[in-house]
């Protein structure tokens, strides 16, 4: 089962500070400690760096990840002049080997610019991936994202599953692991051994299997393009265009 999985949340158009991203971002890490200890401690890249040490100590708090927001924020080639509505984003990585790494991108509200995310990036090998790639684990994971971010829709799945399943590129994607936000309409009838667990009032996590779904398992692809049709049928598939956030 050597696929490239991730654990990955969207969303459309949303203004906020960057203080208003570091507490949302505050309580991700704070979850998702809870998920592994591989996730207590995280890494920035940046000049003089200990070399002991994979990069600089990034401590989940709010007023460090507010200043690690304001120093990535998009910038013109031309000039370096910030571009407000780009947003802030920020890569870190933990000590593991091989590392894992997670991508946010939050506070966008152009309309024609890229999502905001939040990307956890599973490594292909390691004893940290052994223990990710279990139901249980990656519900906390995805529950940490829906949770702190509030996503119209998050996945943790493989990308060859990805590139199987979804019919074109701006679609709410389907995977082992399925979050959907109330937003995007209501949850139809799901086919058996589909489980679906209530994320407060936000929205809805869809376990498609007890066991890992693989895009080398015809069976596993077929079911998660099943559960794709029925999602598509009520509506919850198609993602509107971004409109620019207000003012």
């Amino acid at each position: 089962m050597n696929e490239g999985y991730y654990v990955s949340a969207y969303w459309g158009p949303r203004k906020e500070t960057a203080l208003e991203c570091a507490r949302r971002a505050e309580l991700f890490f704070s979850m998702l400690a809870r998920c592994d200890p591989g996730f207590t401690q995280w890494y920035s890249a940046g000049r003089g760096a200990p070399r002991e040490l994979p990069g600089w100590p990034v401590r989940p708090e709010v007023t460090e990840l507010e200043a690690l927001f304001l120093r990535n924020r998009h910038r013109t080639d031309i000039g370096k002049k910030v571009i407000e509505d780009a947003g802030f984003s920020t890569i870190v990585w933990n000590a593991e080997k091989p590392m894992t790494r997670l991508h946010l991108s939050c506070g966008g509200y152009s309309p024609w610019g890229g999502p905001n995310l939040c990307l956890l990036a599973l490594a292909r090998k390691g004893i940290l991936r052994e223990r990710l790639l279990h139901a249980p684990v990656l519900a906390g994971v995805l529950t940490s994202m829906a949770t702190a971010w509030d996503p119209d829709f998050a996945v943790a799945t493989s990308g060859k599953m990805r590139d199987l399943v979804r019919k074109k590129e701006q679609e709410v994607d389907v995977g082992w692991l399925t979050y959907l936000s109330r937003r995007l309409g209501k949850l139809p009838p799901l086919p058996a051994p589909v489980r679906i667990e209530p994320v407060g009032a936000l929205g809805w996590l869809l376990i498609l299997s007890p066991e890992p779904m693989t895009a080398s398992n015809p069976e596993h692809v077929a079911f998660t393009a099943r559960v794709r049709e029925l999602l598509d049928r009520a509506g919850l598939i198609e993602r509107p265009e971004p409109a620019p956030a207000e003012e």
